[in-house]
């Protein structure tokens, strides 16, 4: 196991802080290579057990930020505990700030068509020197790749989010990026809905106490098959698997 790094149910997770990620994510985009990043909560990791393809994808990572309370509470569960989190939403406003200070191009992909430049417009907004290298709304279906690729290429992005929700952003990311070999490249799921005003976020005091969960199922009821999979299944089946449940039994 790599040092400050652990695994839940197999997933690897990296101890990082949001400061920590954003100084990794810059030597990132430095070293002439190219990246991906995910940011892993439970549905990710429960998602995992089912899809081997996507499992491969998260143990490939260049970094798999702890995105979730689940992922802590888990994590302090298994004597490992992880020092905070570093979601989406956060590592996507420090990204644009770090890119409004460095030069950095930014490339938003996915949504709805519309919200990503709306996304774009708020982070301009918030930092007037970003450079927004474009935004397209896409499709994560692999006959659409090749165009996909060739839009993105002319626009020389060091930096691409992509918003196709998981799993989809992130097997996108890891096929599509032997061929574009962006410096960086992250899924983040809903954050372009939250930074257009499409979605409201949680307080913060709600995100503090670890039931973000809880409001975005009373803001979106639709969405109570995902969170039955990402807290009680997710907890129960790190408890099960690792054996807490069966040696208390």
């Amino acid at each position: 196991m790599e040092k400050n790094r652990i695994k839940i149910l197999g997933i690897p997770i990296d101890d990082i802080t949001e400061q920590e990620a954003l100084e990794r994510a810059d030597a990132m985009i430095n070293d002439g290579a190219w990246h991906q990043i995910c940011t892993v909560n439970p549905e990710f990791i429960m998602e995992a057990q089912r899809n081997p393809s996507f499992r491969a994808v998260l143990q490939a990572a260049d970094l798999n930020t702890p995105d979730g309370f689940g992922v802590l509470l888990a994590a302090r569960w298994l004597g490992t505990p992880l020092r905070g989190r570093v979601t989406g939403v956060e590592l996507t406003l420090g990204l644009a700030r770090l890119a409004a200070i460095r030069g950095y191009r930014i490339f938003l992909l996915g949504a709805a068509p519309g919200v990503a430049e709306a996304a774009a417009a708020a982070l301009v907004k918030r930092w007037p020197t970003l450079c927004i290298a474009g935004c397209y709304s896409g499709s994560p279906a692999p006959e659409d790749d090749e165009q996909q690729r060739q839009i993105i290429t002319l626009a020389r992005p060091h930096i691409l989010l992509v918003a196709y929700g998981h799993p989809r952003q992130e097997l996108w990311i890891a096929r599509n990026q032997p061929f574009l070999r962006i410096p960086l490249a992250i899924g983040v799921g809903g954050t372009f809905d939250y930074l257009a005003g499409k979605v409201p976020r949680a307080p913060h005091f709600i995100r503090r106490i670890g039931l973000e969960w809880a409001f975005r199922l009373a803001m979106q009821p639709i969405r109570w098959r995902r969170i039955i999979d990402a807290v009680p299944a997710f907890l129960f089946t790190v408890l099960w698997q690792e054996g807490i449940l069966r040696h208390r039994g």
